[in-house]
């Protein structure tokens, strides 16, 4: 009898059969990829929080969250974590209990912290991460994380900035080498610069290819490395956050190769 997509078993610890749509698209190698694999999401805000949930519902093996915030009423308008029962508590901690909750088997580690940059290179070294997923909104520690998954070769994909815009048309995959009206991409390029990156072409960003609104920037006091912030509409960082966890299972599983050479392949 033929092994349905899914169907691993009759444990709980190896069933599966949750992910028998996933299945129909990636088989039983392309599970078992992802099952094996130990992604790195790091800031769980507006695009973290999505990117990560995506994650967990695509059957990732072991997931590593990264976030010190505590969630704020601000945050409703376009955080996952963000529920008027949950002010004030961890935005890790609340990932958490969806994760868990979505797939209780899943090896979650959660780091309650702010990601700084002396940080961030022991963070790099703590594991063999297969893609790292940065959603930081703050310059340094985000140069420091480009920097650091350059120099140990960690796979990666960067979130530009998804404030100021509102058209979900404009959100485009691209090299940080080659944007146009993202002020966090030039900033992110200068950053690194001062810390001895200087080629931009071989680094994978979501950003927004739309003029920003000008007027919707408002200053911030400048904790945590952050010191202004555009306008938020509820649905421009979700969607951010889902290019990125599609990014990450696409190079994990190696779909889009697979489907290139089945395309490629006479009729």
């Amino acid at each position: 009898m033929s092994k349905e997509i899914g169907d691993h078993g009759d444990s709980s610890n190896s069933d599966l059969k949750w992910l028998c749509r996933t299945g129909l698209i990636l088989k039983d190698h392309g599970l078992e990829k992802l099952q094996n694999s130990h992604v790195l999401v790091v800031g769980l805000g507006g695009v973290g929080s999505f990117a990560a949930e995506a994650l967990a519902r695509s059957g990732i093996g072991e997931i590593t969250i990264v976030d010190g915030d505590s969630v704020d009423p601000s945050n409703r308008n376009r955080q996952l974590c963000a529920l008027s029962t949950t002010h004030g508590l961890l935005k890790a901690d609340v990932m958490e209990e969806r994760m868990l909750a979505i797939n209780p088997t899943l090896r979650l580690n959660k780091r309650v912290e702010f990601l700084t940059p002396e940080k961030v290179k022991e963070l790099i070294s703590s594991a063999k991460f297969d893609f790292v997923l940065d959603c930081i909104d703050s310059i340094s520690p985000k140069c420091r994380l480009i920097a650091e998954c350059i120099f140990k070769k960690r796979p990666f994909i960067s979130s530009m900035g998804a404030g100021g815009c509102v058209d979900p048309s404009n959100i485009k995959y691209a090299k940080l080498s080659r944007t146009e009206f993202c002020p966090l991409a030039g900033a992110v390029r200068s950053g690194l610069k001062l810390i001895g990156v200087n080629h931009f072409k071989k680094i994978r960003i979501v950003y927004c290819k739309e003029p920003r609104i000008e007027d919707s920037l408002m200053l911030t006091d400048g904790s945590n490395f952050k010191k202004s912030a555009y306008g938020t509409m509820s649905y421009m960082p979700a969607i951010f956050g889902l290019y990125m966890s599609s990014f990450a299972i696409r190079k994990l599983t190696g779909i889009d190769e697979e489907r290139f050479i089945r395309n490629a392949k006479p009729k």
